[in-house]
């Protein structure tokens, strides 16, 4: 007795009915004009392209506060922080404390 094995038989259950629950979705919203009205106001909040933009550069930045400080930790025997400057610098030395002697 040769027997079809469960995995794909299941998957094209799901798929089915994956699509059938997004063609209910589509029906809906096809009914309610007020949600696909541009300016409308959308259920689902989608972020600015200004929060976007800020979100991209902030970690374009982090990308490079790392690089810089590997490279610093790989070419120079001194100790450097990521801190953020208002001259640009991803970076920063610092100069450690050392324990005053007795």
């Amino acid at each position: 007795m040769t027997a079809n094995p469960p995995g794909p038989v299941f998957q094209n259950k799901a798929r089915v009915q994956i699509l059938a629950e997004l063609e209910k979705e589509r029906k809906r919203l096809m009914q309610n004009p007020s949600m696909t009205t541009p300016g409308a106001s959308s259920p689902i909040s989608r972020p600015s392209m200004k929060e976007f933009r800020d979100s991209a550069e902030q970690q374009h930045i982090v990308v490079q506060q790392k690089a810089a400080l590997q490279h610093a930790h790989a070419h120079s025997s001194g100790f450097f922080i990521t801190q953020d400057s208002s001259f640009g610098n991803l970076i920063l030395p610092v100069i450690p404390r050392l324990d005053p002697e007795s």
